[in-house]
Parts: C-alpha cells; structure tokens; sequence
C-alpha cells in the first residue's frame, strides 16, 4: 500500500503547538519491509503511533523506517524508536531507520542512545 490513507493518521493534540492546534503522526507502508513515518513524534501521538504500527511493522523481519517527513519530535520520540527496536529485536526483526532528524539524534545523544539506532 502506498499514499496516506486516513485509516493510517493518528491525530493528536501537540502541546508545543497553539492551543486547540491539532497535529497528525502517521505510517504509511512504501513497499516490502520499508516504511514512511511522517508528523510529529511527541508525547501527544506517540501512544497512538506505536498502536498503529504494531501490527504494519510486524509483517517484514527486515524493517527501514524512513523519518524524513518527521516535524517536531521530544523524547517520546526517542522513547517511540527504542521500543520498535527492542520489540523487533525480540522476535528476531532487523529494524533500522533512514532521515533522522536532527533534534532526535541530539536527544538520543544527550541520553547516551544514540548508537541504539540502527540506521540504514
């Protein structure tokens, strides 16, 4: 499946943003084993998002997650990624992650994670 349907977006209040301002994380499947993360990856739509993915990702043993439409992110965002890895590492799922963006990489630095994302 290609192209974003809404059965794929999670909105989500951002609380970064204005007030009543509402904002959408979303995974859309770009062929076998690769997917498309884009929106925000905030404390707002990460629960959301990991729910969603769950069963997208769980199809492929070998995952690519591609960021580069990612806008804001916080540590739940981090937090998001670290748990793809570790539950795809527990059912032996290579997943790995292209376009990270910038303030991950400084929040997964600053918490001593960044060699936990494996990037493609």
């Amino acid at each position: 499946m290609s192209g974003i349907d809404d059965a794929d977006c999670i909105p989500a209040m951002n609380p970064e943003l204005s007030e009543g301002a509402v904002t959408r994380a979303e995974i859309v499947r770009t062929g076998e084993g690769r997917f498309q993360v884009s929106g925000d990856l905030v404390f707002a739509t990460v629960p959301a998002l990991l729910q969603k993915a769950a069963p997208l990702l769980a199809q492929s043993r070998v995952v690519t997650l591609d960021l580069a439409a990612v806008g804001h992110c916080d540590s739940a965002g981090l937090a998001l990624l670290l748990e793809w890895v570790a539950t795809g590492a527990s059912v032996g799922q290579r997943i790995s992650f292209l376009n990270l963006p910038e303030a991950l990489v400084g929040i997964a630095r600053l918490s001593n994670a960044e060699s936990l994302l494996p990037t493609a």
